[in-house]
């Protein structure tokens, strides 16, 4: 079954052609450019975006009521 976020933004029809076509997307650069498929990770996105995804999270959370404060975890030795 295709990515459930996709289902409900685009239905689940046009979930399943963006599925296929994203795989058509990989299988033809594996094989123009002859190197092995690398899995990213499932958050991939999430590393690659973290400002926007901080800024837009505290934004959503701004506008719902809350006032927040981002405060940075301190990561154990």
């Amino acid at each position: 079954m295709p990515c459930i976020r996709l289902v409900r933004r685009k239905g689940h029809k046009k979930a399943i052609v963006a599925v296929a076509h994203a795989i058509l997307v990989i299988i033809y650069h594996v094989l123009k450019h002859r190197v092995p498929y690398r899995e990213l990770g499932a958050d991939y996105f999430d590393k690659l975006n973290a400002t926007y995804i901080k800024r837009h999270h505290l934004k959503r959370l701004e506008s719902l009521g809350f006032k927040v404060t981002l405060e940075p975890l301190e990561v154990a030795a």
